[in-house]
C-alpha cells in the first residue's frame, strides 16, 4: 500500500471512529445523568391511598395529612368493595378505613412497592397518633420473604429486556440489520420468537426452582417473560432495520438509559422526578416489571394495560421490521433497474 492509499484509509477511518466514540460518549453521559438524576435523592410525591366516600374518620385523617404534605394523595372510592378492588388492582398502595375501637384500619399491598407502603404506614401512623386514634395495619398482598425489598421483578424484567435486544443486535451483526427479503424477515422473527420462549422459561426457572425466590405462578412468569423478550427484540430489530448502527444506540437509550430508571422498579414511580414518573406506563422495562408483579402477586385483572402495552410494542416492532424490509427491497430493485436509452443514444 503506497502513501496515498494509506492517507485515504486514515481519512476514511478517522470520521467513522470519531462518530462512533462521540455516540458512545453521548450514551454514557445520558446513562450517568438519567440514573444519578433519577435515583440519587428519591422524593415521594402523591403516593395514592384509597378511602371510601362517607367514611368520615378516615377521610378527615387523610385530609389533615394532605394539608401538611403532598407525599400522600387520597383516592376516593364509592364503597369498600371498590376500594378493595383498587388495592388488588394496584391502583393504590393502601386503603384507609375506620377500624375497631373508634380507630383506623390501614390495609396495604407491600408487593406493589415495599418502600411506598412503608412510607404510607409511617405518614398515616404518625397522623393517627397525633389524632389519638388507634390504627391497625394489615398487609393484604405481602411481598415474598425471599425478596423483602421487592426488587426481583425489576431485575428479572431487566434480564428479559436485555436478552431481547441483545439477541436482535447479535442477529443484525451476523446477517445484517435489515433482512433482504420478506422470507428472511420471517425467519428472523421466527428465530426471535423461539429464543423469547426459551428465555422466558429459563428466567422463570432461575427465580423459581433454582434460586427459590417464588414457589408459584412459574408458567405465568415464563409467559410474561417470553412476551417481554419478544417485544424488546422486535423493537430493537425494527429500529435497527431502519437506522442501522445508529438504531442500536437509540435502542440502548430507550430500553436502558431511560427505560431502567423510569421503570419504577428500583423506586416506585411516585418517588421519581416528574419527567420520569409516568414512563413506566409505556416503556418496555416498566410494563414488564408491572406485569411480572401482577403475575406473581395480584389478581389477573391488574394485568390490563401492562399486557396490552407489551403486546402493542411487539406488534409495532414486527410491523416496523417488515416495512423496513419491504422498503429496502424496493430501493435495491430501483437501483438495479436498467436505465432506458434516450433518443440521443
Amino acid at each position: 500500500m503506497d502513501e496515498a492509499q494509506r492517507d485515504l484509509t486514515v481519512r476514511d477511518w478517522l470520521p467513522r471512529t470519531a462518530a462512533l466514540l462521540l455516540g458512545t460518549l453521548a450514551l454514557a453521559t445520558a446513562f450517568i445523568a438519567a440514573y444519578v438524576g433519577a435515583l440519587h435523592q428519591p422524593r415521594p410525591h402523591d403516593v395514592p391511598v384509597g378511602v371510601v366516600l362517607g367514611d368520615q374518620r378516615a377521610q378527615a385523617v387523610l385530609a389533615a395529612v394532605r394539608q401538611r404534605t403532598d407525599k400522600i394523595e387520597p383516592i376516593e372510592y364509592d364503597d369498600p368493595a371498590a376500594a378493595e378492588d383498587g388495592l388488588i388492582g394496584r391502583e393504590v398502595y393502601a386503603v384507609l378505613t375506620s377500624g375497631p375501637d373508634n380507630g383506623l384500619r390501614l390495609a396495604t399491598a407491600s408487593a406493589s412497592a415495599p418502600a411506598a407502603t412503608d412510607l404510607v404506614i409511617q405518614v398515616l401512623g404518625q397522623a393517627a397518633r397525633q389524632a389519638n386514634l388507634p390504627i391497625q395495619v394489615t398487609d393484604e398482598v405481602p411481598v415474598q420473604s425471599t425478596d423483602p425489598r421487592g426488587l426481583v421483578p425489576f431485575y428479572l424484567a431487566i434480564g428479559y429486556v436485555l436478552g431481547g435486544y441483545l439477541a436482535s443486535t447479535a442477529l443484525g451483526l451476523r446477517v445484517g440489520t435489515a433482512p433482504v427479503t420478506l422470507p428472511r424477515a420471517g425467519l428472523r422473527i421466527g428465530a426471535l420468537a423461539v429464543y423469547s420462549a426459551v428465555l422466558g422459561i429459563v428466567g422463570a426457572t432461575v427465580v423459581g426452582p433454582v434460586l427459590d425466590v417464588w414457589h408459584h405462578d412459574i408458567p405465568a412468569v415464563a409467559a410474561v417473560g417470553a412476551l417481554a423478550v419478544f417485544a424488546a427484540a422486535m423493537v430493537a430489530a425494527a429500529v435497527q432495520a431502519w437506522l442501522g448502527l445508529l438504531g442500536t444506540g437509540l435502542v440502548i437509550l430507550l430500553l436502558v438509559v431511560l427505560g431502567n430508571p423510569g421503570s419504577g422498579g428500583i423506586y416506585a414511580p411516585e418517588f421519581l422526578p416528574a419527567w420520569l414518573r409516568g414512563m413506566h406506563l409505556w416503556n418496555v422495562p416498566g410494563l414488564t416489571t408491572d406485569l411480572i408483579k401482577s403475575a406473581v402477586y395480584f389478581d389477573r385483572s391488574s394485568m390490563g394495560w401492562t399486557l396490552t402495552g407489551l403486546t402493542l410494542w411487539a406488534l409495532l416492532g414486527l410491523l416496523g421490521l417488515v416495512t423496513a424490509t419491504i422498503f429496502r427491497a424496493h430501493r435495491r430493485a430501483a437501483r438495479a433497474r436498467p436505465v432506458a436509452p434516450t433518443a440521443d443514444d
